[in-house]
Order: C-alpha cells, then sequence, then structure tokens
C-alpha cells in the first residue's frame, strides 16, 4: 500500500503561548494528535518550602508527529501560537532527532540544561561512553572539562549536558547527524 503526502506523519514543532505547553499537549492528547512535550523534573524552591516539579525541557515548544490533515487542526488549538518553520515551511524534526531528546531525559547521570544562544558552529562529536553513547551532535562550546553543548538546528536550541570530556570522539564531517 503507497503512502500519500496526506496519510504520511512527520515530526513538526509547534510554537506556544507562555507557560501553556501542558495545556496544549492535554489538548491534543483528547484530539487524538500524537504529540511530544519533553519534560524534565527540577528542584523549585518557595519561601516555604522546596518541592520537585516537572517543566518543559524546551519552553514555548512542543512537538506534533502529524500528517497533512492534522496540519491546520493543530493550529485550531488553544494556546497554539503557530509552527516553528524553516524556509517558509513548517520544520520538519527528524525521528532520531525526537529520540535523542528522550534518551537524553531519560539519563540520571548527567543534568541537561537548554540555552537559546546562537554559538559559533563547532566540531560533531559522538558520545562515547555512559547513558547518551551513540548521541552524535555539533560541539558548540565546552564549559571545562565536563561541559558541552549540542544544537538541534531545526529549533535553533542548544542542550548544555554535564558529561566527561573523555566520553567524546570527534567524527569526521560526513558523518555528522542528530
Amino acid at each position: 500500500m503507497k503512502t500519500t503526502i496526506n496519510t504520511q506523519k512527520q515530526w513538526h514543532v509547534i510554537y506556544t503561548k507562555s507557560r501553556s505547553e501542558k495545556k496544549v499537549i492535554d489538548e491534543l492528547s483528547y484530539n487524538d494528535i500524537d504529540c511530544y512535550l519533553p519534560l524534565q523534573k527540577k528542584l523549585r524552591q518557595w519561601k516555604d518550602r522546596k518541592k520537585w516539579v516537572e517543566i518543559p525541557l524546551l519552553p514555548g515548544y512542543c512537538f506534533v508527529y502529524i500528517n497533512r490533515k492534522q496540519y491546520d487542526k493543530v493550529l485550531q488549538i488553544n494556546n497554539v501560537v503557530h509552527y516553528v518553520t524553516f524556509e517558509r515551511k513548517a520544520a520538519i524534526i527528524r525521528q532520531n532527532e525526537i529520540d535523542a531528546l528522550k534518551k537524553m531525559l531519560e539519563q540520571q547521570d548527567f543534568d541537561v540544561n537548554v540555552t537559546h544562544d546562537n554559538f559559533e558552529t563547532g566540531k560533531r562529536v559522538e558520545i562515547m561512553e555512559g547513558p547518551l553513547t551513540g548521541l552524535k551532535g555539533e560541539l558548540i562550546e565546552s564549559r571545562g572539562k565536563n561541559k558541552f553543548s549540542l544544537r538541534i538546528e531545526q529549533i535553533d536550541t542548544a542542550l548544555t549536558v554535564e558529561i566527561p570530556a573523555n566520553y567524546l570522539s570527534a567524527l569526521p564531517e560526513k558523518q555528522f547527524y542528530l
């Protein structure tokens, strides 16, 4: 059976209103639209207490796995602002990039932080040891011996991960992919 453009699903990024990511994901799920919101647990402190809360790894962004028929339906969801675009088309995120985000959030050994700084292009690397073994990315910045930044180009976001530098290996230019 042939898949047509209308039925073939792809990952896209949507931009949401501020602090509305969880509401958007709930409504997308309610409308039977496949979606993903990368969440991480952080310890937050108030004057009177501390509490573990789940916060979005990428504030303002959610991922949807949709076909062309569902494209307009997503835009009708409350608190969805627009699709993140690249060359005037909704940016397409590869499955292995979504898998890398999930894998990064599953590990417990290293802190994951996000920055929206626009760093200069660096070396391509692969993680050779630890829970993120096999993850490939672009080395954006090194801070000491145990911190590096990995760029996800489609959403212009860099993820900073604490990991020993000896866990990294440089890749030839042709093998780079996330």
